[in-house]
C-alpha cells in the first residue's frame, strides 16, 4: 500500500496587477511567517526556542569572536573537514554556483535540511525553478509539513520574500535561485541570515564565481559521470581552492531512478 506525503503548504507573492492586490499578498506572507514564528504551523512539537536548541552546534556565537560560526555538519564527512566549522554555517549566506539543475544539489542538503526540520524548524523553498516532490522528500526524512514553498513571478519579488523569510526565528533554512544579483542584494540577505540565525542557501549561474559576495561560503557544482565534484571558491574563516568529489552513492538516499528530489515536477513558480 502507497500512503502520499502532505503537499508543502504555497504562499504566493505574485506580480498583482493594483497596488492593493501586491499589498495583500506581501500581507499574507508577513502573516505566514508570523504564525511560524508563534510555532503555529503544525505538526511539531516543543517551541521554535527548543528546536533552535536542539540544534548541533559548533563554534561560538554571539562573543564578538567572529572567526568561529555555528555549523550544522553536512554528513558528507570529506566536505564537512574542508569547512572552518566542520559545516554548513548557520546565521550565514551558502551560495551554490552551477548552471545544472538536478545533479544532486539537493541530495548535498537534504541531511542538514532534514536535521533543521526533525529540530523543529521550517524549510522555505523561494522560487525554485521545479516544484518539491513532496513523497520523495518524505521517503528521506524530509517532513513535508516543514516546507514553506514561496511563489513569486519578478526577481524583486523573490529578493523581498527571501529577506523576509532569512529573518524569521522560525525558519530553519531558506533556498532561493537567482539568475543575477547586485551587492547590495546580496548584503541584505547575508544580514538577514545573520540576524534570523537561519542556514541561506543561493544557486547562482557559475558565472557568479568571479564576482565578489558577502556569502560566508561558495561552493561551485560539476556534474561528473559517477558523482557530484565540488569547490570550495569561498570559505569564511578558512582557505578556498580545495576540490572534493562526492560518489553518486553518497548522495543518492533511495530516490526513484536515482533523481534528484527535487526534479520531479515542472510546475513551480518562475525563479528570480
Amino acid at each position: 500500500m502507497t500512503t502520499s506525503a502532505p503537499a508543502p503548504a504555497p504562499v504566493s507573492v505574485s506580480a498583482p496587477v493594483s497596488a492593493p492586490a501586491l499589498a495583500a499578498s506581501i500581507a499574507e506572507l508577513r502573516e505566514r511567517l508570523a504564525q511560524l514564528e508563534r510555532g503555529g504551523n503544525g505538526g511539531g512539537t516543543g517551541s521554535n526556542g527548543g528546536g533552535r536548541g536542539a540544534l548541533s552546534r559548533r563554534g561560538n556565537r554571539g562573543t564578538g569572536d567572529n572567526s568561529e560560526a555555528c555549523a550544522l555538519p553536512s554528513e558528507h564527512a570529506a566536505l564537512d573537514a574542508s569547512l572552518p566549522a566542520g559545516g554548513w554555517p548557520l546565521g550565514a549566506l551558502t551560495e551554490l554556483l552551477g548552471d545544472a539543475t538536478g545533479i544532486g544539489e539537493l541530495q548535498l542538503l537534504i541531511p542538514v535540511l532534514t536535521q533543521l526540520a526533525h529540530a523543529g524548524r521550517c524549510i522555505a523553498w523561494v522560487a525554485p525553478p521545479y516544484l518539491p516532490y513532496a513523497p520523495a522528500l518524505a521517503q528521506q526524512g524530509l517532513l513535508p509539513e516543514r516546507l514553506l514553498i514561496i511563489r513569486t513571478t519578478r526577481p524583486q519579488e523573490s529578493l523581498w520574500a527571501t529577506e523576509q523569510a532569512l529573518r524569521c526565528p522560525a525558519m530553519g533554512a531558506v533556498l532561493g535561485w537567482t539568475a543575477h544579483i547586485v551587492d547590495r542584494s546580496l548584503r541584505r540577505l547575508q544580514l538577514a541570515a545573520e540576524a534570523g540565525g537561519t542556514l541561506g542557501i543561493l544557486h547562482r549561474p557559475a558565472a557568479a564565481a568571479e564576482e565578489p559576495s558577502p556569502a560566508a561560503l561558495r561552493l561551485q557544482l560539476r556534474a561528473a559521470a559517477d558523482g557530484l565534484v565540488l569547490e570550495v571558491k569561498k570559505a569564511r574563516g578558512g582557505r578556498a581552492g580545495a576540490r572534493l568529489h562526492l560518489p553518486r552513492s553518497s548522495l543518492a538516499r533511495s530516490l526513484p531512478e536515482g533523481r534528484d528530489a527535487v526534479v520531479m515536477h515542472t510546475s513551480a513558480g518562475v525563479g528570480a
